[in-house]
């Protein structure tokens, strides 16, 4: 499995959604698994990859959680929650989404 974390540097979301992402893997079972954080620098870069916003989680290639189209500049995202909208998805949220996934 690979796991990739995109982010531009001025998100909020990303150190959250890393923290996260990290304690659905060991959760899993899944503790080996490294997380590629991918530093998304240029309109461009963000046009060659999965990217959805800042931060998109991908596995495997497929963003995590797929919106209808791939942003193609450098903005936040944001992430419908129980608790309302967040720059991040929830633990429970990654968690479930991976487990989807196995």
């Amino acid at each position: 499995m690979r796991v990739q974390l995109l982010h531009i540097d001025a998100c909020p979301g990303h150190e959250p959604a890393g923290r996260r992402l990290r304690e659905s893997l060991d959760a899993l079972g899944l503790g080996d698994v490294p997380i590629d954080e991918v530093l998304v620098r240029s309109s461009a870069d963000a046009a060659a990859l999965p990217f959805a916003g800042s931060p998109t989680i991908v596995v495997d290639g497929e963003d995590l959680f797929p919106s209808p189209a791939n942003l193609l500049g450098l903005a936040c995202r944001v992430y419908a929650t129980d608790a309302g909208l967040a720059d991040s998805p929830t633990r429970s949220q990654i968690t479930e989404a991976l487990r989807a996934r196995m």
